[in-house]
Parts: structure tokens; C-alpha cells; sequence
């Protein structure tokens, strides 16, 4: 199979406080690697119900084949939405793998990240092939068994030749 062109590179993270991770994550830290990118609020109930649940079972389903790193990207209720919030938060949901709190530019406004990805809301998931490029990016209720299959395929696809 010939190499796949025609898709986005993915645009690197603003992220401005890293949990469930000892040092901060780039796109270069995962280079050659499937990544999921699950961005989220914590107030969202599509995020908690849906988007979060999917994410974990991601990461257990496809552990050492897949790299799940959620964002914490808040555009609404942002004085309830705090890092001291998110860390409770993570701990009661039990979501242990790495999650970076989107950065802003402006109060209010719209997070870095999300703006750079153009994600509508959350939650949103986003899959990154190894060359690092969007290959599919999800808005609301993702249906599992179309983001597995998706996800096979990345997982299948070569890695890329250094350099």
C-alpha cells in the first residue's frame, strides 16, 4: 500500500498544566505512534456520560497500540473548571491517562488547541496516525465500533521511515 497524503498534520498542544504524566507530552514526544485525543469538560455531560467512558476503554482496549491523551479544553463555566477542580475530578473518575488543561489566550474565549484543531465542542476525539496527521476527528457520540475499526486500520498502517 503506497503512503496516504491528503490529510492535515496535526497542530501541536498549548497545553498549560499537564496530570497522569511525569512530564509534558508534544506531538514529537509520540512521533510514530496512533495517538486518540479526547478533548473534554468536565461539566459536559455528553463528555462524562460518553466521551471519557469511550476514552478509557480505548486505552485498556488497545494499550501498547494506542496513545489516548485527553484534553481538558473549557470554553463554558470557566470559573468552575480549575485545575483543583479537573485533579478531583480525574481521581473520582479514575481516568489515569494523560490529560493537559488547553490554554487561553484570552478570558472567555475559545482554548488554543481547540481552535487550532477546529473542534465544534466536546466532546470531541480526534485520531492521529503515526506520521501525525488527523485522520478522523468526532464531534458528540462516537459509535465504538466505527472508532475500533478506524483504529485497527491506523494501528495496521507502517511506521513511518526515519528522517
Amino acid at each position: 500500500m503506497g503512503s496516504v497524503t491528503g490529510f492535515q498534520q496535526a497542530p501541536p498542544w498549548e497545553v498549560t498544566r499537564w496530570f497522569n504524566t511525569e512530564h509534558p507530552l508534544t506531538l514529537t514526544d509520540l512521533a510514530g505512534e496512533v495517538v486518540v485525543l479526547e478533548a473534554f469538560q468536565m461539566l459536559c455531560p455528553g463528555c462524562v456520560s460518553h466521551g471519557l467512558p469511550l476514552a478509557q476503554r480505548i486505552a485498556r482496549t488497545f494499550a501498547g497500540e494506542v496513545k489516548v491523551i485527553g484534553l481538558h479544553t473549557v470554553f463554558e463555566h470557566h470559573a468552575a473548571m480549575t485545575p483543583v477542580s479537573l485533579e478531583a475530578f480525574l481521581f473520582e473518575y479514575r481516568v489515569n491517562f494523560p490529560v493537559g488543561v488547553d490554554a487561553h489566550e484570552q478570558d472567555g474565549g475559545v482554548p488554543v488547541t481547540m481552535a487550532r484543531y477546529g473542534l465544534r465542542g466536546t466532546p470531541s476525539l480526534v485520531m492521529i496516525d503515526r506520521a501525525g496527521r488527523i485522520r478522523h476527528s468526532l464531534f458528540g457520540h462516537a459509535d465504538e465500533l466505527t472508532v475500533g475499526a478506524a483504529l485497527a486500520r491506523l494501528i495496521d498502517e507502517p511506521r513511518p521511515a526515519p528522517g
